[in-house]
């Protein structure tokens, strides 16, 4: 369950004043409940949310609304008094009465109207609770659950990605910097068709799987990437925002594919459902320099396969297994060895409740480096782009020789995602451990298909 909470303004706190995007559905009684577990939580995900301060305001919005609700009693009881026939003393008394009401009543609309804008900022501050079994610490505390395939025994003087693409004429990243800016890439020759190739394969293979390929907008409006968990006005944002417009560019495909559903109810019986998107990423990757981040490795824009879950609550943990399962088939048959890690409460984004990594070895760089990630987010974007499932119904009853069908009330969903394929570090990565001795890079027997039969990347006889 999503503990997340908002806020409010009272005279006993201090909180801002600017009004939130958007009403999320939070479950603010589960909040007051698991004061401690929330607590814990937002301490092991470093999180700056204050739970204790979510559940004063949420007590402070019911007294508010308690007394808004009592003084609209009061009010219509006045009302129905001044229908009937009173002499000039009484009737004077209730209209004065009635003004005093109507008064009231607008100071506290504004004041609940007030407390709930803060107790929904606040509420939205915090981050999803964590999985039991969730590593507690930072990068370092990722929990290896499976070590797949063993680095390769290449023979040769291994060399970075950079060094074979610029050998071959793949990657040229000073024309990049001359068209977009720093750290944007063209990519070349084989590398232009490998991306393509890379795409197709991962499309084919999650729609074998029973999901549904789609492509979507690379532009979606702000709200909606909050409500995805993603910050576009927050302090190092990864996101690009288009002024004027209230539009950002997607960082991933994974936003345009929550909202597919958004502010709908779906019948429980079509659950799970499952959607795969084509889709390009735009990230500022603020504060990402450094030798981790070379070449390929971290870009603005590339290309991405993403997948996405819509599941009840009893089905997403087997889902999450499911992603996990299709993540380690597509990257085994592109003959990668890499490890599946369990990452820690300190790396997991505010939507998560458990997120699995997968690493690729990259010899050229010596480490493993993260191609993809799996995440259960539980119902915590589904409380926030206001996605329900009809539970099946309980029981017929038989009326008057006709069946009437009882309806369950409405819950909100689980969503996942994960990372099918991601272009750039999956280049680096084949670049990195299918190069030979003669300066070529065998092509996996995979991609070959979508590349016109193509089987190694060899040094072209004219570079243009």
């Amino acid at each position: 369950m999503d503990a997340t909470a908002s806020s409010s303004n009272c005279p006993s706190e201090t909180v801002e004043l600017n009004r939130p995007a958007f009403r999320a559905y939070l479950d603010f009684r589960f909040v007051k409940s698991n004061l401690d577990k929330l607590r814990e939580n937002v301490k092991n995900r470093n999180s700056s949310a204050d739970p204790d301060l979510v559940a004063r305001l949420y007590d402070n919005w019911v007294r508010v609304l308690e007394e808004l609700e009592s003084v609209r009693a009061d009010r219509n009881s006045n009302a129905r008094a001044m229908k009937g026939k009173l002499d000039p003393e009484k009737r004077s008394e209730l209209v004065d009465q009635g003004k005093a009401l109507k008064a009231r009543l607008a100071v506290l609309e504004a004041e609940v109207e007030m407390v709930e804008d803060a107790l929904q900022r606040e509420g939205q501050k915090l981050p999803n609770i964590s999985h039991p079994d969730v590593p507690v610490g930072g990068e370092e505390a990722a929990r290896v659950i499976k070590m797949v395939g063993s680095r390769r025994n290449l023979g040769l003087e291994v060399k970075d990605h950079m060094a074979v693409g610029t050998a071959l004429d793949l990657i040229d990243f000073e024309t990049g910097a001359n068209v977009s800016g720093a750290k944007f890439v063209y990519l070349r020759r084989a590398a232009a068709l490998l991306e393509l190739a890379l795409c197709n394969y991962a499309m084919q293979k999650v729609a074998s799987k029973g999901f549904l390929p789609m492509t979507t907008p690379d532009l979606v409006r702000e709200s909606v990437l909050i409500k995805c968990g993603f910050q576009p006005r927050g302090d190092n944002t990864q996101v690009y925002s288009i002024r004027d417009t209230g539009l950002c560019l997607t960082g991933t495909a994974e936003v345009p594919l929550a909202a597919v559903y958004m502010d709908q109810i779906i019948p429980e019986e079509q659950l799970p459902i499952r959607l795969a998107a084509f889709g390009h990423c735009f990230r500022t990757e603020a504060g990402s320099a450094g030798s981790a981040s070379r070449g390929l490795y971290r870009v603005h824009q590339f290309s991405k396969v993403e997948m996405f879950v819509l599941s009840t609550p009893e089905q997403s943990e087997a889902m999450l297994q499911e992603l996990c399962d299709i993540e380690e088939e597509i990257f085994t048959e592109l003959g990668l060895h890499f490890q599946m890690l369990d990452m820690p409460t300190g790396d997991l984004g505010a939507p998560a409740y458990r997120k699995i990594d997968i690493e690729a070895w990259m010899p050229g760089l010596q480490r493993y480096g993260e191609v993809s990630s799996a995440s259960n987010c539980t119902d915590y974007q589904a409380r926030r782009l206001n996605i329900r499932y009809r539970p099946s119904v309980a029981d017929e009853e038989r009326k008057g020789g006709s069946k009437k069908t009882r309806k369950l009330p409405t819950e909100f969903l689980h969503t996942l995602n994960a990372t099918a394929c991601a272009v750039p570090r999956l280049i680096v990565a084949i670049l990195e451990n299918c190069q030979a001795e003669d300066g070529s890079v065998v092509i996996p027997q995979v991609l070959r298909p979508y590349m016109g039969g193509m089987e190694c990347i060899q040094a072209p006889d004219l570079v243009l």
